[in-house]
């Protein structure tokens, strides 16, 4: 069994378009349109500006949003975390951005947030994207990739004032949204995700996989980075409110993981190369990955993961 982390995906999405709660599963052909949660409003594999479209696979893998990040990331552990890139707890301390820094407008009620997205907006002018997919570690690899495609048109996007609600704060123009979850102002290092004008904004199901193998690398001891703990990015959904419904019983219930957060102690590995994904309808999707526990037994593990304002959460983890 690999590690997760050093291997291409090969993963698949699992979707039937139009029906949200049947689907069936497929290991070689390409991903069906989106349903509106699985991949809400057709939001990523796009090019901005002139080259606004819709991709159905990525470059590496064919599968959407799921390029893995540089080899050399998940074997340098330290190479995870660059220097500019502040955690939480340094970004009380975080330099002014650099002099010459793109201009990112002004959001009223949140002045921080101009600060934050000009050191990213620094590092979108002159970073690779294999770069900036180690910096924008909680983000999919595969949606870095697309969605910082354009560079110009997400500057000038940026450059446009901006507007904030309880959990995002957003800049829009003719050709682009760009938005990032407040929660990562606060980090003072904020990667936005961006989509083509007029499009929807949400979560694909690139996200929930990422959640997973973000939530196992942390279980197997090797986290996308040094940061990513949950008390800091937070990826199991809350107890409360009560409103856990997958199978739409009309009956929410606490989500099961949220009370029994240590059920899955003793994973050693998991096959990150063997993830798929599948919508369940009523805003649900599961992904499942093989995993490896102490005892060298594997068996595959089905997470429940939904969508809130802050992404994808894990609810529940079966057998």
């Amino acid at each position: 069994m690999e590690r997760a982390r050093p291997l291409p995906y090969s993963d698949r999405t699992i979707r039937n378009a139009g029906h949200p709660a049947t689907s069936s599963k497929s290991s070689s052909a390409p991903p069906d349109p989106a349903t509106r949660r699985g991949y809400r409003g057709a939001l990523i594999g796009m090019v901005l500006g002139s080259a606004l479209l819709l991709t159905g696979c990525d470059s590496v893998s064919g599968i959407p949003g799921d390029d893995p990040a540089p080899v050399e990331a998940a074997t340098t552990p330290s190479a995870a975390v660059p220097s500019a890139v502040p955690t939480t707890a340094a970004a009380s301390t975080l330099a002014a951005p650099p002099a010459d820094a793109p201009e990112v407008g002004a959001v009223p009620g949140v002045p921080d947030a101009a600060t934050a997205l000009r050191h990213w907006a620094a590092d979108l002018e002159s970073d690779t994207i294999a770069e900036l997919q180690d910096k924008c570690w909680s983000m999919a690899p595969g949606n870095v990739a697309d969605m910082y495609e354009d560079k110009q048109t997400i500057l000038a996007t940026l450059a446009q004032p901006g507007s904030a609600t309880a959990s995002t704060v957003t800049w829009k123009s003719r050709s682009a949204t760009v938005t990032v979850e407040r929660d990562a102002i606060a980090t003072g290092y904020a990667c936005p995700r961006v989509f083509p004008a007029g499009t929807e904004i949400g979560y694909n199901d690139a996200d929930a996989r990422h959640t997973v193998r973000r939530y196992l690398a942390r279980f197997v001891g090797e986290p996308l980075d040094p940061a990513d703990k949950e008390g800091d990015y937070p990826l199991i959904c809350k107890a409360s409110p009560a409103e856990w419904d997958p199978e739409g019983t009309g009956s929410p219930t606490p989500p099961p993981l949220a009370n029994n957060q240590g059920k899955l102690t003793g994973a050693t590995d998991f096959a990150g190369q063997q993830i798929s994904s599948e919508s369940i309808g009523s805003g649900y999707i599961t992904v499942e990955v093989p995993v490896t526990n102490s005892s060298g037994v594997t068996q595959i593990r089905t997470f429940t993961l939904t969508e809130s304002d802050e992404g994808y959460c894990i609810g529940d983890v079966s057998p």
